[in-house]
Protein backbone atom coordinates (compact mmCIF):
# COMPACT_ATOMS: atom_id res chain seq x y z
CA UNK A 1 0.00 0.00 0.00
CA UNK A 2 1.64 3.49 -0.87
CA UNK A 3 0.03 6.82 -0.68
CA UNK A 4 -0.68 8.89 -3.98
CA UNK A 5 2.47 10.47 -5.45
CA UNK A 6 4.50 8.66 -3.00
CA UNK A 7 6.40 5.36 -3.84
CA UNK A 8 7.14 4.99 0.06
CA UNK A 9 5.73 1.66 1.72
CA UNK A 10 3.38 3.46 4.65
CA UNK A 11 5.06 0.27 6.69
CA UNK A 12 8.25 2.18 6.73
CA UNK A 13 6.58 5.04 8.82
CA UNK A 14 6.35 2.76 11.62
CA UNK A 15 9.54 1.34 11.89
CA UNK A 16 11.83 1.62 14.73
CA UNK A 17 14.34 4.10 13.98
CA UNK A 18 18.15 2.45 13.47
CA UNK A 19 20.22 2.53 16.62
CA UNK A 20 22.98 5.21 16.72
CA UNK A 21 26.29 5.08 15.76
CA UNK A 22 28.85 5.23 19.15
CA UNK A 23 30.02 8.51 18.12
CA UNK A 24 26.52 9.94 17.08
CA UNK A 25 25.56 7.93 21.11
CA UNK A 26 27.61 9.85 22.82
CA UNK A 27 27.00 13.25 21.24
CA UNK A 28 23.36 13.08 21.47
CA UNK A 29 23.64 12.03 25.54
CA UNK A 30 26.58 13.16 26.67
CA UNK A 31 27.75 16.73 25.13
CA UNK A 32 24.74 17.67 23.69
CA UNK A 33 25.13 20.84 25.56
CA UNK A 34 27.27 22.95 27.74
CA UNK A 35 26.33 22.02 30.69
CA UNK A 36 26.64 18.08 30.60
CA UNK A 37 29.40 18.27 28.98
CA UNK A 38 30.39 19.65 32.14
CA UNK A 39 29.12 17.03 33.91
CA UNK A 40 30.81 14.55 32.03
CA UNK A 41 33.86 15.69 31.99
CA UNK A 42 34.05 16.01 35.75
CA UNK A 43 32.53 12.06 36.25
CA UNK A 44 35.25 10.90 33.56
CA UNK A 45 37.95 12.49 36.01
CA UNK A 46 35.94 11.59 39.01
CA UNK A 47 36.08 7.64 37.39
CA UNK A 48 40.17 8.40 36.05
CA UNK A 49 41.77 9.44 39.77
CA UNK A 50 39.42 6.71 41.74
CA UNK A 51 39.96 4.29 39.77
CA UNK A 52 43.52 4.53 39.85
CA UNK A 53 43.91 5.61 43.58
CA UNK A 54 41.78 1.90 44.01
CA UNK A 55 43.66 0.07 41.70
CA UNK A 56 47.19 1.22 42.84
CA UNK A 57 46.21 0.05 46.48
CA UNK A 58 45.20 -3.15 45.11
CA UNK A 59 48.05 -4.31 43.85
CA UNK A 60 51.04 -2.30 44.66
CA UNK A 61 49.80 -0.75 48.83
CA UNK A 62 47.72 -3.24 50.13
CA UNK A 63 49.40 -6.59 51.97
CA UNK A 64 47.01 -9.36 51.21
CA UNK A 65 49.10 -11.66 53.21
CA UNK A 66 46.06 -12.32 55.44
CA UNK A 67 44.30 -14.02 52.85
CA UNK A 68 46.86 -15.38 50.28
CA UNK A 69 48.85 -17.34 53.19
CA UNK A 70 46.15 -19.70 54.14
CA UNK A 71 43.43 -19.62 52.01
CA UNK A 72 42.16 -23.11 52.45
CA UNK A 73 40.38 -21.80 55.88
CA UNK A 74 38.43 -19.33 53.92
CA UNK A 75 37.31 -22.26 52.31
CA UNK A 76 36.80 -24.68 54.49
CA UNK A 77 38.09 -23.55 58.07
CA UNK A 78 38.90 -27.06 60.11
CA UNK A 79 37.78 -29.06 58.27
CA UNK A 80 40.73 -32.03 58.39
CA UNK A 81 42.86 -31.41 55.88
CA UNK A 82 43.16 -35.17 54.89
CA UNK A 83 39.56 -35.38 54.50
CA UNK A 84 39.26 -32.46 52.06
CA UNK A 85 38.88 -34.98 49.17
CA UNK A 86 35.35 -34.80 50.06
CA UNK A 87 34.97 -31.20 49.78
CA UNK A 88 36.59 -31.59 46.26
CA UNK A 89 34.39 -34.88 45.56
CA UNK A 90 31.57 -32.57 46.82
CA UNK A 91 32.52 -29.52 44.26
CA UNK A 92 32.96 -31.93 41.51
CA UNK A 93 29.38 -33.16 41.70
CA UNK A 94 27.98 -29.64 41.80
CA UNK A 95 29.94 -28.99 38.83
CA UNK A 96 28.74 -32.31 36.81
CA UNK A 97 25.43 -31.46 37.76
CA UNK A 98 25.67 -27.74 36.59
CA UNK A 99 26.80 -28.73 33.57
CA UNK A 100 23.99 -31.25 32.70
CA UNK A 101 21.53 -28.10 34.07
CA UNK A 102 23.55 -26.07 30.81
CA UNK A 103 23.04 -28.78 28.35
CA UNK A 104 19.08 -29.12 29.64
CA UNK A 105 18.21 -25.46 29.78
CA UNK A 106 20.72 -23.58 28.16
CA UNK A 107 20.08 -19.89 28.50
CA UNK A 108 21.08 -18.60 32.55
CA UNK A 109 22.42 -22.17 33.08
CA UNK A 110 25.01 -21.04 30.62
CA UNK A 111 25.75 -18.48 32.14
CA UNK A 112 25.83 -19.89 35.54
CA UNK A 113 28.14 -22.65 33.89
CA UNK A 114 30.74 -20.34 32.18
CA UNK A 115 31.27 -18.60 35.51
CA UNK A 116 31.29 -21.51 37.74
CA UNK A 117 34.45 -23.27 34.87
CA UNK A 118 35.90 -19.39 35.26
CA UNK A 119 36.12 -19.27 39.18
CA UNK A 120 37.25 -22.41 39.07
CA UNK A 121 40.08 -21.77 36.48
CA UNK A 122 41.10 -19.14 38.48
CA UNK A 123 41.33 -21.00 42.02
CA UNK A 124 43.92 -22.77 39.88
CA UNK A 125 46.36 -20.44 38.97
CA UNK A 126 46.24 -17.99 41.00
CA UNK A 127 49.29 -17.43 43.56
CA UNK A 128 48.37 -18.72 46.85
CA UNK A 129 49.96 -20.79 49.54
CA UNK A 130 49.32 -23.26 52.11
CA UNK A 131 47.80 -26.08 50.55
CA UNK A 132 45.84 -24.27 48.63
CA UNK A 133 49.16 -23.80 46.28
CA UNK A 134 49.99 -27.42 46.32
CA UNK A 135 50.11 -28.71 42.42
CA UNK A 136 47.27 -31.35 43.54
CA UNK A 137 44.81 -29.04 44.85
CA UNK A 138 45.21 -26.79 41.71
CA UNK A 139 44.86 -29.90 39.15
CA UNK A 140 42.19 -30.47 41.09
CA UNK A 141 40.58 -27.19 40.48
CA UNK A 142 41.01 -27.36 36.76
CA UNK A 143 39.56 -30.97 36.14
CA UNK A 144 35.94 -29.38 37.15
CA UNK A 145 36.21 -27.73 33.97
CA UNK A 146 36.02 -31.04 31.83
CA UNK A 147 33.41 -32.49 34.30
CA UNK A 148 31.16 -28.98 33.40
CA UNK A 149 31.45 -30.06 30.02
CA UNK A 150 31.03 -33.62 30.54
CA UNK A 151 27.85 -32.71 32.25
CA UNK A 152 26.97 -30.36 29.19
CA UNK A 153 27.25 -33.60 26.68
CA UNK A 154 25.05 -35.85 28.94
CA UNK A 155 22.35 -33.19 29.43
CA UNK A 156 22.40 -32.20 25.67
CA UNK A 157 21.09 -35.87 25.23
CA UNK A 158 17.29 -36.68 24.63
CA UNK A 159 17.02 -39.22 26.43
CA UNK A 160 18.10 -36.85 29.55
CA UNK A 161 14.96 -35.35 30.68
CA UNK A 162 14.11 -32.00 33.37
CA UNK A 163 12.83 -34.21 35.61
CA UNK A 164 15.99 -36.47 35.79
CA UNK A 165 18.16 -33.27 36.05
CA UNK A 166 16.05 -32.23 38.74
CA UNK A 167 16.08 -35.57 40.67
CA UNK A 168 19.98 -35.45 40.58
CA UNK A 169 20.36 -32.14 42.02
CA UNK A 170 17.87 -33.22 44.86
CA UNK A 171 19.69 -36.47 45.62
CA UNK A 172 23.25 -34.31 45.72
CA UNK A 173 21.66 -32.18 48.75
CA UNK A 174 21.44 -35.26 50.86
CA UNK A 175 24.37 -36.79 49.53
CA UNK A 176 26.90 -33.62 50.04
CA UNK A 177 26.06 -33.40 53.54
CA UNK A 178 26.71 -37.32 54.23
CA UNK A 179 29.86 -37.10 52.28
CA UNK A 180 31.08 -34.08 54.30
CA UNK A 181 29.79 -35.03 57.63
CA UNK A 182 30.82 -39.20 57.21
CA UNK A 183 29.77 -42.50 59.11
CA UNK A 184 31.66 -42.98 62.22
CA UNK A 185 34.85 -43.82 63.10
CA UNK A 186 36.27 -47.07 61.53
CA UNK A 187 34.93 -46.65 58.14
CA UNK A 188 35.94 -45.23 54.93
CA UNK A 189 33.88 -41.89 55.78
CA UNK A 190 34.90 -41.00 59.27
CA UNK A 191 32.58 -38.47 61.31
CA UNK A 192 33.87 -35.16 60.99
CA UNK A 193 31.36 -32.94 63.46
CA UNK A 194 30.45 -29.43 61.86
CA UNK A 195 32.48 -28.11 64.63
CA UNK A 196 35.56 -28.71 62.22
CA UNK A 197 33.30 -27.03 59.12
CA UNK A 198 33.96 -23.51 58.58
CA UNK A 199 34.19 -20.60 55.98
CA UNK A 200 32.85 -20.37 52.69
CA UNK A 201 31.96 -24.08 53.00
CA UNK A 202 29.32 -23.35 55.77
CA UNK A 203 28.21 -20.04 54.59
CA UNK A 204 26.70 -21.60 51.37
CA UNK A 205 25.00 -24.70 53.40
CA UNK A 206 23.46 -22.31 55.68
CA UNK A 207 22.27 -19.82 52.64
CA UNK A 208 21.94 -22.72 50.20
CA UNK A 209 19.66 -24.53 53.16
CA UNK A 210 17.71 -21.64 54.37
CA UNK A 211 16.58 -20.62 50.96
CA UNK A 212 15.85 -24.23 50.19
CA UNK A 213 13.80 -24.90 52.62
CA UNK A 214 12.22 -21.47 53.49
CA UNK A 215 10.89 -21.26 49.79
CA UNK A 216 8.24 -24.03 50.49
CA UNK A 217 7.29 -23.14 54.21
CA UNK A 218 6.81 -20.00 53.15
CA UNK A 219 4.52 -20.29 50.15
CA UNK A 220 2.36 -22.78 52.50
CA UNK A 221 2.06 -20.28 55.12
CA UNK A 222 1.15 -17.81 52.37
CA UNK A 223 -1.42 -20.06 51.43
CA UNK A 224 -2.43 -20.85 54.96
CA UNK A 225 -2.93 -16.91 56.00
CA UNK A 226 -5.23 -16.78 52.86
CA UNK A 227 -7.32 -20.08 54.00
CA UNK A 228 -10.91 -20.38 55.06
CA UNK A 229 -10.39 -22.77 57.59
CA UNK A 230 -9.77 -20.24 60.99
CA UNK A 231 -7.13 -22.77 62.95
CA UNK A 232 -4.48 -22.73 59.91
CA UNK A 233 -5.22 -19.09 59.35
CA UNK A 234 -4.77 -17.89 62.72
CA UNK A 235 -1.62 -20.24 63.34
CA UNK A 236 -0.76 -18.88 59.72
CA UNK A 237 -0.77 -15.49 61.08
CA UNK A 238 0.83 -16.19 64.57
CA UNK A 239 3.90 -17.61 63.24
CA UNK A 240 3.95 -14.61 60.18
CA UNK A 241 3.72 -12.04 62.21
CA UNK A 242 5.26 -13.45 65.46
CA UNK A 243 8.66 -14.38 63.73
CA UNK A 244 8.83 -11.01 61.97
CA UNK A 245 7.85 -8.97 65.03
CA UNK A 246 11.97 -10.34 66.69
CA UNK A 247 15.37 -9.80 65.35
CA UNK A 248 17.30 -12.77 63.93
CA UNK A 249 19.55 -12.55 66.32
CA UNK A 250 16.94 -13.62 68.80
CA UNK A 251 15.87 -16.59 66.34
CA UNK A 252 19.62 -17.15 66.54
CA UNK A 253 19.46 -17.75 69.90
CA UNK A 254 16.74 -19.18 70.73
CA UNK A 255 17.22 -21.96 68.54
CA UNK A 256 21.08 -22.79 69.43
CA UNK A 257 21.16 -22.39 72.92
CA UNK A 258 17.47 -22.32 74.34
CA UNK A 259 16.07 -25.02 72.81
CA UNK A 260 19.05 -27.08 73.55
CA UNK A 261 17.28 -26.66 77.04
CA UNK A 262 14.38 -28.12 76.45
CA UNK A 263 15.33 -31.03 74.68
CA UNK A 264 16.26 -34.18 76.98
CA UNK A 265 19.77 -35.12 77.23
CA UNK A 266 19.92 -37.90 74.78
CA UNK A 267 18.22 -35.85 72.18
CA UNK A 268 20.56 -33.17 70.98
CA UNK A 269 20.51 -31.36 67.84
CA UNK A 270 23.97 -30.78 65.73
CA UNK A 271 24.47 -26.81 66.29
CA UNK A 272 25.01 -26.15 62.86
CA UNK A 273 21.44 -27.69 62.11
CA UNK A 274 20.17 -25.47 65.03
CA UNK A 275 21.51 -22.60 63.07
CA UNK A 276 19.97 -23.63 59.73
CA UNK A 277 16.31 -24.53 61.28
CA UNK A 278 16.46 -20.35 62.84
CA UNK A 279 17.22 -19.28 59.62
CA UNK A 280 15.06 -21.06 57.60
CA UNK A 281 11.73 -20.39 60.21
CA UNK A 282 12.62 -16.44 59.87
CA UNK A 283 13.00 -16.36 56.21
CA UNK A 284 10.31 -18.37 55.42
CA UNK A 285 8.16 -15.82 57.59
CA UNK A 286 9.17 -13.06 55.28
CA UNK A 287 9.25 -15.20 52.46
CA UNK A 288 5.51 -15.47 52.85
CA UNK A 289 4.63 -12.09 53.04
CA UNK A 290 5.97 -11.69 49.92
CA UNK A 291 4.06 -14.61 48.34
CA UNK A 292 1.01 -13.50 49.37
CA UNK A 293 1.49 -9.84 47.88
CA UNK A 294 1.81 -11.77 45.03
CA UNK A 295 -1.50 -13.68 45.23
CA UNK A 296 -3.36 -10.84 46.21
CA UNK A 297 -2.36 -9.19 42.91
CA UNK A 298 -3.82 -12.28 41.01
CA UNK A 299 -7.13 -11.21 39.72
CA UNK A 300 -9.96 -12.79 40.79
CA UNK A 301 -11.48 -13.65 36.93
CA UNK A 302 -8.60 -16.00 37.13
CA UNK A 303 -10.06 -17.93 39.43
CA UNK A 304 -13.81 -17.98 38.30
CA UNK A 305 -12.66 -18.63 35.10
CA UNK A 306 -10.73 -21.75 36.49
CA UNK A 307 -13.76 -22.49 38.29
CA UNK A 308 -15.81 -21.99 35.55
CA UNK A 309 -13.54 -25.15 33.20
CA UNK A 310 -14.35 -27.76 35.93
CA UNK A 311 -10.85 -27.04 38.19
CA UNK A 312 -11.23 -27.95 41.65
CA UNK A 313 -9.40 -25.51 44.72
CA UNK A 314 -6.57 -27.72 45.18
CA UNK A 315 -5.93 -27.43 40.79
CA UNK A 316 -7.61 -23.58 40.84
CA UNK A 317 -4.08 -22.85 43.53
CA UNK A 318 -1.48 -24.59 41.99
CA UNK A 319 -1.71 -24.56 38.58
CA UNK A 320 -3.61 -20.98 38.01
CA UNK A 321 -2.98 -18.45 40.95
CA UNK A 322 0.15 -19.62 42.13
CA UNK A 323 2.07 -19.58 39.48
CA UNK A 324 0.99 -16.30 38.55
CA UNK A 325 1.91 -14.60 41.89
CA UNK A 326 5.36 -16.36 42.15
CA UNK A 327 5.65 -14.87 38.71
CA UNK A 328 4.83 -11.39 39.58
CA UNK A 329 7.07 -11.76 42.82
CA UNK A 330 10.46 -12.72 42.09
CA UNK A 331 12.22 -9.96 42.68
CA UNK A 332 11.23 -9.53 46.18
CA UNK A 333 11.55 -13.37 46.69
CA UNK A 334 15.19 -12.84 45.54
CA UNK A 335 15.75 -10.26 47.66
CA UNK A 336 14.55 -11.68 50.29
CA UNK A 337 17.45 -15.08 49.59
CA UNK A 338 20.12 -12.43 49.10
CA UNK A 339 19.47 -10.80 52.29
CA UNK A 340 19.38 -14.29 54.09
CA UNK A 341 22.75 -14.95 52.32
CA UNK A 342 24.60 -11.91 53.95
CA UNK A 343 22.57 -12.87 57.10
CA UNK A 344 24.38 -16.19 57.43
CA UNK A 345 27.21 -13.98 59.03
CA UNK A 346 24.86 -13.14 61.97
CA UNK A 347 26.17 -16.97 62.89
CA UNK A 348 28.51 -15.42 64.70
CA UNK A 349 27.42 -15.12 67.63
CA UNK A 350 26.87 -18.90 68.39
CA UNK A 351 30.13 -19.60 67.79
CA UNK A 352 29.83 -20.80 64.02
CA UNK A 353 32.42 -20.38 61.60
CA UNK A 354 31.47 -18.96 59.07
CA UNK A 355 33.17 -16.78 56.16
CA UNK A 356 33.48 -13.92 58.32
CA UNK A 357 34.66 -15.20 61.98
CA UNK A 358 37.22 -17.59 59.73
CA UNK A 359 38.68 -13.85 58.57
CA UNK A 360 38.45 -12.43 61.97
CA UNK A 361 40.24 -15.17 63.67
CA UNK A 362 42.99 -14.81 60.98
CA UNK A 363 43.53 -11.20 61.98
CA UNK A 364 43.91 -12.61 65.67
CA UNK A 365 46.18 -15.27 64.98
CA UNK A 366 49.40 -13.21 63.64
CA UNK A 367 50.23 -10.01 65.77
CA UNK A 368 51.58 -8.57 61.90
CA UNK A 369 47.95 -8.81 60.49
CA UNK A 370 46.10 -6.87 63.45
CA UNK A 371 46.95 -3.53 61.22
CA UNK A 372 44.94 -5.50 57.86
CA UNK A 373 41.55 -5.68 58.98
CA UNK A 374 40.87 -3.67 56.10
CA UNK A 375 42.42 -6.06 53.41
CA UNK A 376 40.39 -8.91 55.11
CA UNK A 377 37.17 -7.21 55.35
CA UNK A 378 36.93 -5.88 51.46
CA UNK A 379 38.30 -9.87 50.73
CA UNK A 380 35.13 -10.82 52.83
CA UNK A 381 32.89 -8.23 51.08
CA UNK A 382 34.48 -8.90 47.82
CA UNK A 383 33.20 -12.50 47.87
CA UNK A 384 29.52 -11.67 49.64
CA UNK A 385 29.41 -9.15 46.35
CA UNK A 386 29.84 -11.37 43.34
CA UNK A 387 27.72 -14.65 45.02
CA UNK A 388 24.88 -11.74 46.36
CA UNK A 389 25.24 -10.46 42.32
CA UNK A 390 24.98 -13.67 40.69
CA UNK A 391 21.86 -13.94 42.37
CA UNK A 392 20.41 -10.59 41.42
CA UNK A 393 21.97 -11.34 38.13
CA UNK A 394 19.98 -14.92 38.14
CA UNK A 395 16.59 -13.31 39.15
CA UNK A 396 16.94 -10.56 36.00
CA UNK A 397 17.41 -13.60 33.67
CA UNK A 398 14.82 -14.87 34.89
CA UNK A 399 11.94 -12.18 34.89
CA UNK A 400 13.14 -11.42 31.09
CA UNK A 401 12.80 -15.42 30.19
CA UNK A 402 9.12 -15.24 31.99
CA UNK A 403 8.34 -11.81 30.52
CA UNK A 404 7.83 -10.01 33.74
CA UNK A 405 7.05 -6.24 33.13
CA UNK A 406 6.20 -6.72 29.43
CA UNK A 407 3.04 -6.12 28.38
Amino acid sequence: MTDAGNTKPASADIRPPSPLKPIMWVQRNLFNNWFNSVLTLLALGSIYFIGRAVLEWAFFTADWRPVTHNPILYLVGQYPRDGLWRVGASLLLVSFLTGMSWGKWKGIMRSFALLLGIGLAILGIIPAGGQLGSMAVRVFFLINLPAIYLGYLIGSRKFVTGGLVLAGWLLSFLLIPFLLRGTGEGTMLPTVETSMWGGLLVTLILAVGGILLSFPLGVLLALGRRSSLPVIKIFSIGFIEGIRGVPLVTILFMSSIILALFLPPELRIDRLVRALIGMTIFSAAYTAENVRGGLQAVPLGQVEAAKAVGLNNFQTTFFIVLPQALRAVIPAIVGQFISLFKDTTLVIIVAINELLNIGKSILQSDVEFLQLQFEVFIFVAAVFWVLSYLMSFASRRLETALGVGER
